[in-house]
């Protein structure tokens, strides 16, 4: 093997420098110090509410994660009507941003659980990644309805390589679950007069209903707020 010992290689014309033929292998020795061959993950963006996506310097590609919010739940004194709210859809997809300066971003917020006994809360916000090329969505949870076994649906997700539905919500003759999501989980029921906590979903998880009779609680579950995580690599 030959060396050839130099401080500087650079083009003879042009704008690209090739370094080896087809089938040739270039390696950095393992004790070399290296600039400008960077490659992997370099940064992470998170986002809890609606805002741009800027890509940073040399930045080629990214994985979205978008999580929509949750649905919240019913305050119910009707016995059957123990309906929670439906957890948020999750999508993730792997993007070339080469030619993708920015992106909006959609953070949808969750489902206010009602404070009306009998009263049907609100449903979850839909998250989502919009480039002008591609659009990933994650769908906000259904909130629960005031009728018998009407539980909350889990919201749907498109666009993404992967997507998950989020959970539907339970209903008992006690107090329902929350549905779960892809990233967080549902409020717990409610059923004692000492326990108000625990009703609100988390990262997209549904609220939990609770039973109106019992004053700890002022209102049902609010479904937990969406989130958008971008991974961006070199």
């Amino acid at each position: 093997m030959s060396t050839i010992n130099v401080n500087a290689i650079d083009k003879e014309s042009g704008s690209t420098l090739t370094l080896g033929g087809a089938g040739t292998t270039v390696a950095v020795h393992a004790s070399a110090t290296t600039s400008g061959f960077d490659s992997g993950l370099a940064s992470v963006q998170t986002f809890t509410s609606s805002g741009t996506w800027t890509k940073p310097s040399g930045i080629t590609k990214v994985m979205v994660e978008v999580q929509g919010a949750g649905g919240a739940a019913t305050k119910s004194v009707t016995n059957g009507n123990r309906n929670a709210g439906g957890g948020g859809g999750y999508a993730k997809k792997l993007l070339d941003v080469s030619s993708i300066s920015s992106a909006t971003i959609t953070v949808g917020g969750g489902g206010a659980g009602s404070t009306s006994n009998d009263t049907k809360g609100g449903d979850g916000g839909d998250s989502s990644w919009a480039d002008g090329t591609n659009t990933i969505t994650g769908s906000g949870g259904d909130a629960s309805e005031t009728g018998s076994y009407l539980t909350g649906q889990g919201g749907a997700a498109t666009g993404g390589d992967v997507n998950v539905t989020g959970g539907t919500g339970g209903t008992t003759t006690a107090a329902g679950e929350g549905g779960n999501s892809f990233f967080g989980y549902g409020g717990k029921p409610q059923y004692a007069s000492s326990r108000a906590g625990g009703l609100d979903g988390v990262l997209g998880g549904g609220g939990a209903e609770v039973y109106g009779s019992y004053p700890a609680a002022t209102h049902a579950g609010n479904g937990g707020d969406g989130i958008v995580i971008v991974w961006e690599y070199k």
